[in-house]
């Protein structure tokens, strides 16, 4: 009902949807960070939101992306689904990635990425109700089974395309990264209605930052595991709604487990637990948003992420960046 409502308003912000691992989802936080290692890479993400609450949200993506040394420049494709109210609204985006690697000094680099991606938004109108529908006794359908008839106009068209433009600064050494990121700088028109355009400001800019470090805590030496420390932060600021992820991820070996804490300033939301492990070159990664807020019905949000490093049977040694919580 509340997704009917909304959709009926001449004025509406959307936000677009954060995975909780950002680091198996690099494309989506920001295009600059697209090819870290000459090798290819893929990752394959999936969220299900508040699984307490029926018909929610899930989110689907996956991406590539690789380094090409002879161009200086790192390339990558992003295919990103969205599915809210069971499947009430889908979004479905593909972007292409391109960015360049400045170096300034030794293992000192910046680089610069665009992004460039069409979106499908599609409404499936037949699964709205409005408030004409409901009736006091039977809801929304008779007890012979028939949708009760609403006097709401169906829109103009229940599918749209449009243009959607982004772009990203990265900065990294051996020790941290430090990088900015702008999406939907051309904030695209999202309406299904052809009337009232003047009073919609299209989507509105998502601007994120984000921040991590790699140190090394015991170097593997016998037989003890190289253990890692990898703390990150990101901050995102969309419309009128700030989030702030931070935390630290562990790595025991082939072995890892993170914890971060979720805040959108006015209203802590989600403590965050995440269980890596690695089998050749594939990593998988489960985490689990407990949480925190008002919202204690939403029976948190699970999600998977699986990355593929192309480069076979990793050789950690042959890594010093700070880029292991994206390996």
């Amino acid at each position: 009902m509340i997704i009917a409502f909304l959709s009926c308003t001449s004025q509406l912000s959307s936000q677009d949807p954060i995975f909780s691992q950002f680091f198996n989802a690099p494309l989506v936080m920001n295009p600059a960070i697209a090819g870290v290692r000459n090798e290819a890479n893929i990752f394959l993400n999936y969220r299900s939101q508040w699984g307490g609450l029926p018909n929610a949200y899930e989110t689907y993506a996956v991406s590539y992306d690789q380094f090409f040394e002879d161009i200086n420049s790192g390339l990558g494709a992003l295919l990103l689904s969205d599915n809210a109210g069971n499947g009430i609204l889908r979004t479905t985006k593909l972007a292409a990635i391109y960015n360049y690697r400045l170096q300034l000094a030794d293992a000192h680099f910046v680089k610069g990425g665009f992004e460039f991606g069409i979106v499908q938004s599609r409404i499936n109108w037949d699964k709205l109700v409005f408030l004409d529908q409901l009736d006091p006794t039977f809801g929304a359908i008779t007890p012979g089974g028939t949708p009760l008839p609403t006097t709401e106009l169906i829109p103009d068209r229940n599918a749209i395309f449009y243009a959607d433009i982004g772009m990203g600064l990265m900065y990294y050494n051996p020790l941290f990264y430090a990088g900015i990121s702008v999406k939907h700088i051309n904030t695209p028109d999202q309406s299904f209605l052809d009337q009232n355009t003047n009073l919609y400001p299209g989507l509105p800019i998502r601007y994120a930052a984000q921040a991590g470090g790699e140190f090394l805590l015991f170097d593997g030496s016998g037989a003890v595991w190289p253990v890692y420390l990898s703390p990150s932060a990101i901050w995102v600021s969309q419309g009128d709604l700030k989030q702030l992820n931070a935390g630290v991820f562990v790595h025991f070996g082939n072995f890892g487990l993170g914890g971060w804490f979720r805040t959108a300033f006015q209203n802590p939301d989600a403590i965050i637990g995440a269980a890596s492990f690695r089998i050749g070159r594939i990593k998988v990664t489960y985490s689990f948003d407990y949480t925190i807020s008002a919202l204690d019905l939403s029976g948190g949000t699970h999600e998977l992420g699986i990355g593929i490093n192309f480069d076979g049977q990793i050789q950690e040694s042959r890594y010093n960046d700070c880029f292991r919580l994206f390996r």
